[in-house]
């Protein structure tokens, strides 16, 4: 190397040698027939939402809680600055949250005007999805306080339901927190 580079002429050069290189490197090819999301898990049944509908997720944060609010409302906590209220969703649906502190998760839905939290009972991770394999509920088959959320689901060893934080965050029944 001659030492009379510049630091930026350097990394110019190591920049040029890696795009050499990596040309003749295989690209891997798009994957139009697989559909992935964030999986978890509310209770006994497994959810996955679109991975656009999830802007993070994080460890369950301290808040502070609210008055006048209803009970699945937690509180809200400081997410870098922002005011992020944490809803608790097994709550929301009347269901128990699962007493495994160390399990649980909140899922960040950022959508329109809504930046919200919502705490589950724990986070799978990035879960990859055949498109052949999803079964739509009609409108008819959809029943229960999760039947606007849920489009359908993903067969697989158990049935993975598509839930749609979108759907959510535009819900007047899930935005209405005032007692």
């Amino acid at each position: 190397m001659n030492e009379s580079l510049t630091a930026f002429e350097l990394l110019w050069q190591i920049d040029q040698r890696c795009r050499l290189l990596a040309a003749d490197l295989p690209s891997q090819a798009a994957r139009p027939d697989r559909w992935s999301g964030i999986g978890f898990r509310l209770g006994e049944h497994w959810y996955v939402a679109p991975m656009g509908e999830v802007s993070e997720v994080l460890h369950e944060p301290r808040f502070t809680q609210l008055p006048g609010v209803k009970p699945w409302v937690k509180g809200v906590a400081n997410l870098r600055g922002r005011l992020l209220p944490i809803m608790d969703l097994c709550g929301f649906f009347g269901h128990e949250l699962s007493p495994l502190r160390k399990q649980r998760r909140v899922l960040v839905v950022e959508h329109e005007d809504v930046f919200a939290g919502v705490m589950v009972d724990e986070v799978i991770g990035l879960q990859h999805f055949e498109q052949g394999s999803f079964e739509p509920l009609s409108i008819s088959k959809r029943q229960g306080s999760k039947a606007e959320f849920v489009k359908g689901y993903f067969r697989r060893e158990q049935n993975w339901r598509v839930f749609s934080l979108f759907a959510l965050a535009r819900s007047p029944v899930f935005m209405g927190v005032a007692l």
